[in-house]
């Protein structure tokens, strides 16, 4: 009986099941959802009381019946509440997309939800078929160079590099053993929030962010939040072109995964190049197991075909990053969890 038992249940999960694919199919709808309540700053309005859906139409500038839709749509996906008919109140999950706290994820929510990350996407199954990135066909340029031309979208990009990244700046500084280390150089460090969380915690070290005048735009008001401007440098360069100097520890956090292979090896070179014998170089990224865990959230592997569509990288496995590292002069010496909140692990290389 127990035999059956356990038979039965193992049927019953492999049942087809077509509410999950109407599930799945739904959730660009709902992220398009959260994307109107953001850019008509709901969360905002409503605060931390409750109010009628009426009420916050009048603010917002938008139609009672349809806000009172919108909201109820919000209700049902747990970031409001309705508590009487009309009348909503902010869950905790939900007031994470009021830009004004701390913790806020509302300029991420808005990145991956432009139409600017979404175009690519409609000809996934041409980039399938190629195994090339159709954002350079859709806007006749690559996704840095459409960033670059247009500055109001590259500090929207840089904002939510910026949330993306607090999780592990949290946790990464007690996670490593920076203090052996002197300085340390964030490549590709945009507004310097990973790099700050580490200063901050390590006190011995100095820091030196890298990466073009675009992507640094946002790092002087960032260091100067808390206290590090004497104690980190900027500068402006090319990765692809050349490292800088003087530091003993390389830092690249989601910056491996935006390139091919041979891409990847030549910014890891130039990395080589200039590392001390004991300098070490910490790629911060998902690594995907040999097969799919299924009961994995699936973002690593969505991550996965946005840089294909979009910026033609990929998510590597604990072996592909032993390729990449290797053709750079480069041994992977251990391969680390950062640990909860933040998704990644740390790869930690020497020089060969």
């Amino acid at each position: 009986m127990t035999n059956g038992g356990t038979a039965g249940a193992q049927g019953a999960a492999d049942a087809p099941d077509p509410r999950r694919l109407v599930q799945l199919v739904f959730g660009s709808m709902a992220a398009q959802t959260l994307r109107a309540a953001t850019r008509l700053r709901v969360v905002e309005l409503i605060g931390d009381k409750e109010r009628s859906a009426v009420d916050v139409a009048a603010e917002a500038g938008a139609h009672p019946e349809a806000m009172n839709r919108l909201l109820r749509a919000l209700a049902s996906l747990r970031l409001l509440e309705e508590r009487a008919p009309g009348t909503f109140a902010v869950t905790p999950t939900g007031a994470l997309l009021d830009p004004g706290r701390p913790q806020s994820v509302a300029s991420l929510v808005n990145a991956l939800t432009d139409p600017t990350m979404l175009r690519a996407w409609d000809h996934l199954d041409d980039a399938v078929r190629t195994g090339t990135t159709t954002f350079d066909a859709v806007f006749g340029t690559d996704f840095f160079g459409h960033l670059k031309e247009h500055p109001a979208l590259s500090a929207q990009f840089n904002a939510a590099m910026s949330q993306s990244t607090r999780s592990t700046a949290e946790v990464l500084p007690g996670a490593y053993d920076f203090g052996r280390f002197t300085t340390v150089a964030d490549v590709g460090g945009g507004d310097g929030t990973l790099l700050s969380g580490i200063l901050r915690r390590h006190r011995g070290l100095t820091g030196i962010i890298y990466d073009t005048e675009e992507g640094l735009a946002q790092a002087p008001a960032t260091l100067e939040q808390h206290g590090l401007t004497d104690r980190c440098s900027l500068v402006t360069g090319d990765f692809f072109r050349a490292a800088p100097q003087g530091a003993d520890l390389y830092l690249l956090k989601s910056i491996v995964h935006d390139w091919s292979d041979e891409r990847a090896v030549t910014l890891l070179s130039h990395i080589r190049a200039v590392l001390p014998a004991d300098g070490r170089v910490l790629i911060l990224e998902h690594v995907l197991p040999e097969t799919v865990d299924a009961g994995d959230a699936g973002s690593a592997y969505l991550s996965d075909l946005n840089m294909l569509v979009n910026l033609g990288g990929k998510e590597r496995t604990r072996a592909d990053f032993d390729e990449v590292c290797g053709r750079a002069g480069l041994a992977v010496l251990a391969v680390t969890p950062v640990g909860a909140p933040s998704p990644f692990s740390v790869i930690e290389a020497g020089a060969v």
